[in-house]
């Protein structure tokens, strides 16, 4: 049979040295690499002990804001729900019943609202779509649990309360304190 390409070459099979039997120059390049490895800085953080630096933009836990008043800032308009591509965040619109005017802002207001964390891909964009800047994500990280239902957070764990402040002056838009 003839060969397709003349490129064909043939193959030499060369004898081993002594020294490249006996192995020892790969040992050698091995040890210097892990010896090097080594020595070098761990990536590793403790995390109970150690806390590791975020950057200004990362974007963790949900809270639902109150205004200086303490009234929730939510009006359940749905555009943070529609706006979610997880689908993450649940919502069930009320209206607001006479002597509720210090609670609720405006008229409606989520009588429910519910995100699911273990959907959540933490894009932000319910934050962005929020009319009334009622939504932040904080740079707080979300907590390890071992129950699936732990991960649901619920009106009462997204609305924050008033002797816990949560600053998010720097990412607020200006317009809203213009507006207000």
């Amino acid at each position: 049979m003839q060969p397709l390409t003349n490129r064909s070459k043939p193959v030499q099979t060369r004898e081993m040295t002594f020294l490249e039997k006996l192995y020892l120059p790969a040992i050698w390049t091995g040890m210097v690499i892990t010896l090097k490895h080594f020595f070098m800085r761990k990536a590793t953080v403790r995390y109970p002990e150690v806390k590791r630096e975020f950057s200004a933009t990362f974007r963790g836990k949900h809270v639902l804001k109150r205004d200086d008043q303490g009234a929730e800032r939510c009006t359940a308009c749905g555009l943070c729900a529609v706006a979610c591509p997880a689908e993450a965040i649940t919502m069930v619109a009320a209206e607001r019943k006479p002597g509720e005017e210090k609670l609720y802002k405006e008229e409606k207001y989520a009588a429910v609202y519910d995100i699911n964390m273990l959907r959540c891909i933490f894009c932000g964009f319910c934050e962005e779509a929020c009319p009334k800047e009622a939504i932040f994500l904080t740079p707080e990280t979300i907590p390890s649990m071992y129950e699936r239902s732990d991960f649901i957070y619920h009106k009462d764990r997204l609305v924050e309360s008033m002797d816990k402040r949560i600053d998010i002056s720097k990412r607020q838009e200006k317009k809203l304190a213009v507006n207000n």
